[in-house]
C-alpha cells in the first residue's frame, strides 16, 4: 500500500522517475486502474450533491472506459503518427503512466465544498493536463515536451470526433414516437 501511495504522490509531483518506474512495471497496471477509480470516485463525490449515487457510478465507469480509449488513441498517435526514432511503447505502458497521471484527481473530492469547488476543479484540471503530458512523454520515450503536447492534443481531438460520431449514431438509432403523439 505504501508503494502505491508513494507512486501516486510522485506522479502528482511530476517525478519523472515514478513515471519511468510504472511504465516498466507490468504489475502496476492494476494500481494504475486503482488510481483512475479513486480519482473518479473523488470526482463523483465532488458532484454527488448534483448527480446522486447513480452519477457516482456513471462517473467511475466513464473514467475507466475513457482511460482505456485514451491510452489506445495516444498509443496510436504517439507510435504511428508522431513517433521519434527511440519511441517504443505498448498500450500497457500508456495505461500505467496515464493512470498514475490521474493522481491529482483525488483532490476533486473537495469540489463538494461550495465556492471552493470551482477553484479546486480548475486547479486540478490544469494539474491533470500537465501530469498527462509528462506521462505521455515518458511512456513514448520522447526527448521533448512539445511533441508530447502535440500527441495529447491530436489524441484529444480524435477522441472528441469519435465521441461525436458515437453520440450521433446513438441518437440516430432512437425510435421516434408514432404519428399522432405519445407512445
Amino acid at each position: 500500500m505504501n508503494r502505491f501511495v508513494n507512486r501516486m504522490i510522485g506522479a502528482a509531483r511530476l517525478d519523472v522517475s515514478v513515471y519511468e518506474e510504472v511504465e516498466h512495471d507490468r504489475s502496476a497496471t492494476a494500481q494504475a486502474a486503482g488510481v483512475v477509480v479513486l480519482a473518479s470516485l473523488a470526482a463523483g463525490i465532488g458532484v454527488l450533491g448534483h448527480a446522486g449515487i447513480g452519477g457516482l457510478f456513471a462517473v467511475t465507469l466513464a473514467a475507466l472506459v475513457s482511460w482505456v480509449i485514451s491510452a489506445a488513441i495516444i498509443w496510436f498517435v504517439g507510435t504511428k503518427l508522431l513517433a521519434q526514432a527511440q519511441t517504443e511503447a505498448d498500450i500497457g505502458q500508456l495505461l500505467r503512466t496515464m493512470g498514475f497521471a490521474m493522481a491529482p484527481g483525488l483532490l476533486r473530492i473537495f469540489e463538494i465544498i461550495p465556492v471552493l469547488g470551482a477553484i479546486v476543479a480548475f486547479v486540478v484540471w490544469i494539474w491533470l493536463l500537465v501530469t498527462l503530458v509528462v506521462a505521455v512523454r515518458q511512456a513514448l520515450d520522447f526527448n521533448n515536451t512539445p511533441r508530447a503536447i502535440a500527441v495529447c492534443v491530436i489524441g484529444w481531438i480524435i477522441q472528441l470526433v469519435l465521441s461525436g460520431l458515437l453520440g450521433g449514431l446513438l441518437l440516430s438509432g432512437s425510435t421516434p414516437a408514432p404519428a399522432g403523439g405519445a407512445i
